[in-house]
Formats: structure tokens, C-alpha cells, sequence
């Protein structure tokens, strides 16, 4: 249930709660995790925008987009790594209107250690978070055949 923080110069974007909401989708979308109420309510983005003033490279340049992904460890083999290295920095330059900035579009993937990713006021070991979301399915297949049964008697 990875994070995404957004950094960039306030008006890059039009549209940041869109923007949130497209990143945190395409995420879980590279992840492959079920979709799920508990990945789909804890797969989140935050937008923050900040004076351009209040940041610049060496060069004296301002014009950057920061994005920080933070996954429980493991998460991201290597080719998701690319994955979403691509595929979060073409949807930040399209949400932008601006396909220049992909080329100055940085992303850093961040792995929170097994146990270090707290939900509910709990710190949940990876295998907590794969029972937790086998037990959801459970429930929701449950929940779906019994509705199959319901519209079968009636």
C-alpha cells in the first residue's frame, strides 16, 4: 500500500487532486495487488505544491518535479522499478500538459523495512498485510456469492 508525495512548483498542475488520483491507480495497477477495499482506500498520493522559489538545482534551474514512492520492502522487483519510474513520471509531464518535463521529472522508490509500515495505529510486517488482504477477498468472494445466491432464490 505504497505512499506517493508529489513536490513541485505551485500551478504545475491544474488539476492535483486528478493527478493524486492517477498516480495512486497507475501504482497499484504496476504492483498487481487485488483490487481491493484495502489497497484501493491505503494507496495513496499527495500533491504538494511549494513556491518555485523555495527550490533549484546546482544550476540555478527550478523547473522539477519530485516524486517519492514509499512501498513495503519487496514490493518492486526490477522491472516494476522501471515500470514505474516510466509510468509515474509520463503521467506527472501529461497531467501537466507539458511533455518537456518528463525529462525533468525525478523519482525516487523508497521501501519501508517489514514492520515499519504502520496502518490502523498497527506496524504491519509484510505477511500481516498479505493476511490481511487474503482475509478481505475471503470476505468479498463471500459477500459476492452469497449475493449470487440471493439473486438465484429470488
Amino acid at each position: 500500500m505504497p505512499m506517493i508525495d508529489v513536490y513541485a512548483a505551485t500551478g504545475t498542475f491544474a488539476d492535483t487532486r486528478q493527478l493524486a488520483s492517477d498516480l495512486a491507480r497507475t501504482l497499484m495497477g504496476i504492483e498487481q495487488v487485488p483490487d481491493i477495499p484495502l489497497f484501493r482506500q491505503n494507496t495513496a498520493a499527495f500533491v504538494h505544491e511549494v513556491p518555485s522559489s523555495t527550490f533549484s538545482n546546482v544550476a540555478g534551474e527550478h523547473g522539477h518535479v519530485r516524486v517519492q514512492v514509499l512501498t513495503n520492502a519487496g514490493a518492486l522487483d526490477r522491472d516494476k522499478q522501471r515500470a514505474v519510474v516510466a509510468e509515474l513520471t509520463r503521467v506527472v509531464a501529461a497531467a501537466a500538459k507539458d511533455p518537456t518535463l518528463a525529462g525533468r521529472t525525478w523519482v525516487l522508490l523508497t521501501e519501508a523495512p517489514d514492520g515499519g509500515w504502520g496502518l490502523a495505529g498497527y506496524a504491519h510486517t509484510n505477511a500481516e498485510l498479505i493476511t490481511a488482504a487474503r482475509a478481505q477477498m475471503k470476505s468479498l468472494s463471500g459477500d459476492f456469492n452469497a449475493q449470487q445466491h440471493d439473486d438465484a432464490e429470488q
